[in-house]
């Protein structure tokens, strides 16, 4: 690449950084600038939990110098969201000004989805936990709030109430799935999970959905549930998934479906533009169906990627799991990776147990391959599953290590030839 290479990123979050940090070092002398929506310098999201509960403040959160980029040589732009893609004239438009570039990443990422039929969601209360400003809210409002609901299960809205425990605020999950975490592993697989948080004082309300906010001249006072019953409270958390930005591409040509279609190269349909992180449709390994990332590492992975192929290096994305999670709820971690869903599926499934852990190892139907896993209360060698899993590495030799737990980081090394004895003799 010449040194006079025009290197634009849309979006400043893990993706988008971690692109520019790939580019700075492929092609040294290339100008790289990024357009972030944000008022803050990029951070790692995943910590904004800590924000609520007042145990990190923003500077402990930044990715500059620590995270996916090292900032030399790369000019970020904060406040200052692309509000529409040029691709035929090779610009973007933001701030009303047109800045041309030789590359583009798209890496928007994704914003809460909050339900079209919730009644009073714009209710002084009432939040979605995906940006620094979010949880700057919610610390604010547990100054003086007292009960929270939060509506969804999912891990980000699990990571929130513990912060909001820490503050002293009594908090109610209300799921609308049977259990809890139902995206990441099946009822009974979740049952170690539920203890955690009951014994962490939160009530859990599940097979049911909140379908209204209840308001007043302070905001929130409750929230009405769809069989009838209402839960007085004054801090509202709304965590039912998330929706890929794509609003500024309208006209761009740029194909979408469920967010921006890339290929192997997370290159779109448009030359010289990708797309990175929560926005791009890319495919999932174990079972090639295309498959939208949610998870920080993937996006960061993908950022790379993009970012080398950006700058010239040929380089292919080897997909993304379709679930991947490694997080800790309470004082129990836990890691679900791959196929773990598999009630109708004919999969040879293992599960053992032992006080306070839980694990579950899932093969193929004929046995032969690795596709997922979950461990509970202890995370150890979970990293060589995730390998064997994404590699599809052959696992005759080694199945009833996986069985057993027995594995080790030698059993994954290439057996060394042996040589017979070249001696003189005499």
């Amino acid at each position: 690449m010449s040194a006079t290479t025009r290197h634009v990123i849309v979006g400043g979050s893990a993706a988008g950084m971690a692109a520019a940090q790939a580019i700075a070092e492929t092609d040294p002398g290339a100008s790289i600038t990024v357009f972030s929506d944000e008022k803050v310098r990029p951070y790692f999201r995943p910590m904004i939990p800590y924000v609520i509960s007042g145990t990190k403040q923003l500077d402990e959160l930044l990715l500059e110098g620590r995270g996916p980029y090292r900032a030399g040589g790369i000019d970020v732009r904060l406040d200052s969201p692309v509000e529409a893609v040029d691709t035929a004239h090779r610009t973007v438009r933001a701030g009303g000004e047109s800045h041309p570039y030789d590359r583009l990443l798209l890496a928007t990422g994704s914003r809460a989805r909050v339900p079209r039929d919730l009644a009073g969601a714009g209710a002084e209360g009432v939040y979605t936990l995906r940006y620094y400003s979010d949880a700057q809210g919610m610390a604010a409002r547990c100054t003086t709030a007292k009960r929270a609901v939060m509506a969804g299960g999912g891990l980000l809205n699990l990571k929130a109430t513990f912060a909001l425990r820490e503050r002293g605020v009594d908090v109610t999950l209300v799921v609308s799935s049977p259990a809890i975490l139902s995206q990441l592993m099946e009822p009974e697989d979740s049952a170690l999970l539920r203890e955690a948080i009951l014994a962490a004082g939160v009530k859990i309300v599940a097979g049911t959905s909140v379908k209204g906010v209840l308001s007043g001249k302070d905001g929130v006072t409750g929230v009405a549930l769809d069989g009838g019953k209402e839960l007085p409270c004054d801090l509202v958390c709304i965590g039912k998934g998330v929706e890929p930005i794509v609003d500024y591409l309208v006209g761009s040509g740029i194909a979408l479906e469920r967010g921006i279609v890339v290929d192997r190269h997370c290159e779109t349909s448009a030359p010289g533009v990708f797309a990175a992180g929560d926005v791009g449709v890319t495919h999932n390994p174990i079972t090639g169906e295309p498959v939208v990332t949610g998870l920080w590492t993937n996006a960061a992975e993908m950022g790379r990627c993009a970012g080398r192929n950006m700058a010239g290096a040929r380089t292919a994305y080897s997909g993304t799991f379709g679930i991947l999670n490694a997080t800790q709820i309470g004082t129990l971690p836990f890691v679900s990776m791959g196929i773990v869903h598999t009630g109708a599926g004919g999969y040879e499934t293992h599960v053992a147990s032992a006080p306070g852990q839980y694990r579950k190892v899932v093969f193929s139907p004929d046995g032969a391959r690795l596709v997922g896993a979950i461990f509970i209360g202890s995370i150890e060698r979970a990293g060589l599953y995730r390998y064997i899993i994404r590699e599809s590495r052959p696992i005759a030799k080694i199945k009833d290590k996986m069985l057993s737990h027995t594995l080790h980081y030698g059993d994954l090394m290439p057996s060394s030839p042996r040589h017979a004895s070249t001696g003189t003799g005499g």
